[in-house]
């Protein structure tokens, strides 16, 4: 008779974390430590930016963040006048990311869709709208991406609209899974859907990110605590929306962005892929 033992695989030792990495706990006081410290200062009338750019917390960002003054470099005329876009230079297939492929993708359905606005709540249209994403086991396609998770064969994960006359834009999607990204030991990202938007010339690209309501990895997550304020972070989280909800389809969530003003949407350096 032979016996049986099931046991949980190890991943390899290249996704781990190395041992001289700081725990979660550790994360979690230099963060509220960091948190404390700007609210002091804001406090005492000192005017801060609200994202935290050298943020110890999130390790790579120490090596990302300005640490001179920004050198003002006038683009090329190109870069000014495009890209120009038009509602017949996206086919509308781009943006329903569950019929790329053969085959139904695996996890939940979702419709993602909400308002390009500046701040004086005017729609901003004609303007690209792309997105990326891991699938709903958590791993991205990309050859980077090697934590033990399966891939998808019917999920790219990346999708591209244009937004109307009422900056109104819509996306179907599956909803990404969380992933570990070894920032420190056990580190996992809540789940995100990357958003890239571009106004009318190169120059005006701006990337953020789209969470979902009520992860419990959000205390925990360094990259998402760089927002100083609670009310500029929940502005990342998308909000359910019972009538975006396609009865036995998809869940729906409303996103809207902000691209400018007080009210403005956090956007992320372009380096950031996490």
């Amino acid at each position: 008779m032979t016996t049986h033992t099931s046991s949980t695989a190890a991943a390899p030792e290249s996704l781990l974390a190395a041992p001289d990495q700081a725990s979660q706990a550790q994360i979690n006081e230099e963060t509220a430590v960091l948190h404390r410290e700007y609210a002091d200062r804001v406090a005492a009338g000192e005017h801060l930016t609200r994202t935290m750019h050298n943020f110890p917390p999130y390790r790579s960002s120490l090596l990302r963040h300005p640490t001179k003054n920004l050198k003002l470099v006038d683009p090329e005329t190109i870069e000014l006048w495009s890209p120009a876009y038009g509602q017949r230079d996206v086919a509308a297939i781009e943006s329903d990311l569950t019929l790329q492929h053969t085959g139904e993708p695996l996890g939940e359905r979702i419709t993602v869709t909400g308002r390009l606005l500046d701040s004086w709540g005017r729609p901003q249209r004609n303007q690209l709208i792309e997105i990326w994403q891991a699938n709903s086991a958590g791993r991205y396609i990309h050859q980077r991406d090697q934590h033990p998770a399966p891939l998808d064969p019917n999920f790219t994960g990346a999708g591209r609209a244009i937004t109307d006359d009422n900056g109104e834009y819509s996306f179907t999607t599956i909803k990404p899974g969380p992933y570990p990204w070894k920032n420190h030991v056990n580190a996992w990202r809540p789940a995100h859907i990357h958003f890239s938007v571009f106004g009318p010339s190169f120059t005006q690209r701006i990337v953020t990110q789209m969470y979902f309501p009520g992860d419990p990895l959000f205390p925990l997550d360094p990259i998402y605590n760089t927002i100083r304020d609670q009310k500029d972070r929940d502005r990342l989280i998308g909000v359910y929306d019972h009538d975006l909800t396609v009865p036995e389809f998809s869940m729906g969530y409303r996103f809207d962005i902000v691209v400018d003003g007080p009210d403005a949407t956090w956007f992320e350096p372009e380096e950031g892929e996490h």
